[in-house]
């Protein structure tokens, strides 16, 4: 972890530095997983290194495939006490992608079965992969 000073910065340094755009902090924002600090005195809003940090966060997990509400309960349990709720939360992902794994690989076979067909059939007037999908 790093040692450098935290030093307040705009919704739009915030952004550079989380490596996001300004309405995706927004976003984040309205979907309550950033806050929104106060503005000082009517002046602008400022951010910290915790903000990057979670901006962070966030963005790795959407690239695991956790969902926004799914992301909302990890930061929830985000207190080093909760190490079981979210194992439970990440096995559960696990499970949805050796699904959708399995489903892939059988789509795979499938569509690699109608493209042997398709180059089998050269000159005849249908097309074998046209004409599986119509029979489905």
């Amino acid at each position: 972890m790093s040692h450098a000073i935290d030093v307040a910065m705009t919704i739009g340094v915030l952004a550079q530095q989380a490596g996001v755009g300004v309405e995706t902090i927004r976003f984040y924002q309205r979907k309550r997983l950033l806050r929104e600090p106060k503005r000082a005195f009517g002046r602008i809003r400022h951010y910290d290194g915790s903000d990057v940090a979670r901006v962070r966060f966030v963005k790795i997990a959407q690239g695991l495939g956790f969902s926004l509400s799914e992301i909302a309960e990890l930061l929830l349990l985000d207190d080093g006490a909760h190490c079981t709720a979210a194992r439970g939360l990440a096995e559960q992902k696990l499970d949805d992608v050796r699904e959708k794994l399995n489903d892939l690989q059988r789509i795979e076979h499938v569509l690699s079965q109608l493209v042997q067909r398709c180059r089998g059939s050269r000159g005849t007037v249908s097309c074998p992969l046209i004409d599986s999908l119509h029979a489905t």
